[in-house]
């Protein structure tokens, strides 16, 4: 490997969410690529995305982008769903040519079409992602004839087992093949989806598939970071000492490396990055 090669291989990974649940989509990094070095952004200040505009939600995420290009990554992942589905044409045209930009949609939605067969496809997700069409899109662009089911629950997360049903109810009488689980937050509710769904449906994690896609393609560019363990330093734009608390519970281990960083330095690196 040459010097500039590793240089480039010693980069970091950014990832940025409107909260913690991102953190999900960093496990499966970490998981399948645990040399790499990554910078997590939770702006758990401004959470939740999915309720907001598609202004509002595009004004964020590149604001979010401009905070992570300060470290110069090779990669940038978008863990958020509704900024994926809502941003993630504007975060590439931002990005420029060194900085590789993954959303978790696409790569959702090319998992659930070859799992799904001939059977319907599920959504759940947040109000604006579902609103965008971004994972019907995808999906239609793949399989046209296949039937997209798509639901929003923006309560989901806050409430308990006995409302999911509530939401659910289509999605179950659909009995799709695949559900994807369209936002960063679901993954961890799992269980209580497989319950209600049932065992003929697969539940399937887009921060696990986005994962899979960062690993190819730095596969494919020889930017795979060869060392034994990586680190993981994290920013919240709220309470740094809850972030890290929770965080810990995300990722089951410690996690002590976490710098709080306001809204207002965020839109001030988007508008510095606007200037260059």
């Amino acid at each position: 490997m040459s010097g500039q090669t590793g240089q480039e291989a010693s980069r970091p990974i950014g990832v940025f969410d409107s909260g913690l649940g991102g953190l999900t989509v960093v496990s499966q990094i970490m998981r399948l690529m645990g040399g790499e070095d990554v910078i997590y952004l939770g702006d758990s200040a401004r959470v939740p995305y999915g309720i907001k505009s598609p202004e509002t939600i595009r004004r964020f995420a590149l604001q979010d982008m401009a905070f992570l290009l300060r470290f110069d990554p090779k990669m940038i992942v978008v863990a958020c769903n509704t900024a994926s589905a809502v941003a993630l044409d504007a975060l590439c045209a931002e990005a420029g040519d060194s900085t590789r930009v993954v959303g978790v949609v696409v790569a959702a939605a090319e998992a659930a079409v070859s799992l799904a067969g001939s059977r319907p496809i599920g959504v759940v997700g947040t109000e604006a992602t579902i609103a965008s069409g971004a994972y019907q899109r995808a999906v239609h662009e793949l399989a046209p004839d296949t039937e997209v089911v798509a639901v929003a629950a923006p309560l989901l997360v806050p409430i308990v087992l006995h409302i999911f049903g509530d939401y659910l109810h289509d999605l179950q009488r659909a009995r799709p093949a695949v559900l994807i689980l369209g936002c960063t937050h679901y993954p961890l509710l799992a269980e209580a989806f497989g319950k209600l769904m049932g065992p003929d449906t697969l539940l399937l994690n887009p921060g696990a598939t986005a994962a899979q896609r960062v690993q190819a393609h730095l596969h494919e560019t020889g930017l795979i970071n060869a060392r034994a363990a990586g680190t993981l330093r994290c920013f919240s734009t709220d309470n740094p000492q809850r972030f890290a608390r929770l965080a810990g519970r995300f990722l089951g281990r410690p996690v002590r490396d976490v710098g709080w960083v306001g809204t207002d330095e965020l839109a001030e690196a988007r508008h510095g990055a606007a200037e260059i």
